[in-house]
């Protein structure tokens, strides 16, 4: 293997890994734009979503160069195909964000509501699941991948529970329907956050070990 595709698939994995980074401030974003009902800050995250669907197709045209430039060894195949599944779960995740932040939008109008604290418990497991999973591509460790894959269950306990609260909650007051809908719509795109991270971990899984975990966790 010629030296310039080392440099090419080193270069492939700092820009996963950036993308991956844009994603976690992405989530960061939404989530102060959403404590603090900052509707021009949600806007700039909608935006911004653009940047990262760009440095989606940015990649995946780059690999599909690769892929028939340097016709690579399956090793290194595997790698840059896995790389290219990577991306299409964190530009969904850059989706869910910004899906987080029109919800923002549309709070605006509605009367005030607290934020459950389930909702910030689900975007820090999230955003955590997202750091451990990245970890776990640049060092190819397929330990961290798996953790993250087991944490996917704990989010989706702490969104059951927040949609039966929630449904308590309209009960006793009707007047907050409108806003707790969209709340609990957060809490649908933060619990598919989750989802998306726990994908990435599974394909570093294949990547290492060439092994298909998926649905088996």
């Amino acid at each position: 293997m010629n030296r310039h595709f080392d440099v090419e698939l080193q270069g492939l994995k700092e820009r996963v890994t950036a993308m991956g980074h844009m994603v976690e401030e992405q989530l960061d974003g939404a989530m102060k734009a959403l404590t603090d009902r900052d509707v021009e800050k949600a806007k700039s995250i909608i935006a911004r979503d653009h940047q990262v669907n760009a440095m989606e197709v940015g990649i995946d045209e780059d690999c599909i160069r690769m892929i028939a430039l340097h016709q690579p060894e399956a090793r290194d195949l595997r790698f840059i195909i896995t790389a290219m599944k990577i991306i299409t779960d964190l530009e969904r995740m850059s989706d869910l964000a910004a899906n987080v932040c029109e919800r923002v939008v549309e709070l605006k109008d509605e009367p005030p509501v607290t934020i459950p604290a389930a909702i910030y418990s689900m975007a820090e497991i999230g955003r955590d699941m997202l750091r451990k999973a990245l970890d776990a591509f640049v060092m190819k460790n397929t330990s961290e991948a798996l953790a993250v894959c087991q944490e996917d269950e704990r989010v989706n306990v702490i969104y059951r529970d927040l949609v039966r609260s929630m449904v308590q909650e309209v009960s006793r007051d009707p007047g907050k329907t409108s806003p707790v809908i969209r709340l609990l719509f957060v809490g649908r795109s933060l619990e598919r956050f989750a989802d998306h991270a726990t994908n990435v971990a599974e394909i570093i899984v294949y990547l290492v070990e060439g092994k298909v975990i998926r649905h088996i966790v």
